[in-house]
């Protein structure tokens, strides 16, 4: 497993703002915002569920990071993505929130400094979805 994944009870866009909102209060900006569906349409022509990949950072960890193992640039940000799922009942649709796992994707590099500073990030990550 390489995300932390939860249903949610709200709405697509609801979510969104209070993925936004959680990651706020952990010390995450959002950098970027991918519009999957909006681009599979535009460059493909395809139609595709609401899908959102949220780019995060925390600065302060990733100035950590970048202190440990500088190539690790490679690895950030650390992406959320909300999406909608049909539940093959109709038009009703489920919305899931999902966050990397840092301590998983780090697993690869043989550094424990960057591993610790991966599980911090991890379990403020993990209580960001635990909220919304």
């Amino acid at each position: 497993m390489y995300g932390y994944k939860k249903k949610t009870s709200i709405g697509f866009n609801e979510t969104i703002e209070k993925a936004r909102e959680e990651l706020k209060k952990e010390g995450f900006g959002v950098l970027t915002e991918i519009d999957v569906k909006e681009t599979l349409k535009k460059k493909l022509d395809v139609d595709f569920d609401n899908y959102i990949i949220l780019g995060t950072c925390n600065p302060p960890f990733a100035y950590k990071a970048l202190q440990s193992e500088q190539d690790i640039g490679l690895m950030l940000p650390c992406n959320v993505i909300v999406y909608e799922k049909r539940t093959g009942r109709g038009e009703e649709k489920w919305v899931f929130v999902s966050a990397v796992l840092p301590a998983k994707a780090m697993e690869m590099i043989d550094n424990p400094e960057l591993a610790k500073i991966a599980e911090e990030i991890e379990a403020k990550l993990v209580k960001v979805i635990d909220n919304i």
